[in-house]
């Protein structure tokens, strides 16, 4: 099988599990998924926002902010991860097509 082919039936797999960073932590009552804290929890974590993540916290939001559409923030566990699973979907498809048009640009004689 080439290589091209495993990459892409792991990256299927990955977007089947990616629910399981919504699940988990509401069935283990964990708060937020590790890593991905905003400065509020931040600071409830530590008791402070470092320096850089206060600066910087305001630059960027994110076109489906908690990997949720607007709007289903109280839907339930179901449309939760079925917006886990488009929103997985959209980032490796968004990935995938800017990284082709690179390639082709920058592989071009």
């Amino acid at each position: 099988m080439k290589s091209a082919a495993r990459l892409w039936i792991a990256l299927v797999i990955l977007v089947i599990l990616s629910p399981l960073g919504l699940i988990l932590p509401k069935y283990f009552k964990a708060g937020a998924a590790w890593g991905e804290w905003g400065a509020d929890e931040m600071h409830r974590l530590v008791g402070y926002i470092p320096f850089g993540l206060d600066r910087l916290s305001a630059l960027w939001n994110a076109p489906l902010a908690d990997y949720v559409f607007k709007g289903w923030e109280e839907k339930g566990l179901w449309h939760l991860s079925f917006a886990y699973l488009a929103s997985a979907i959209l980032g490796i498809g968004i990935t995938a097509a800017i990284m082709f048009f690179l390639g082709r640009i920058l592989t071009k004689k």
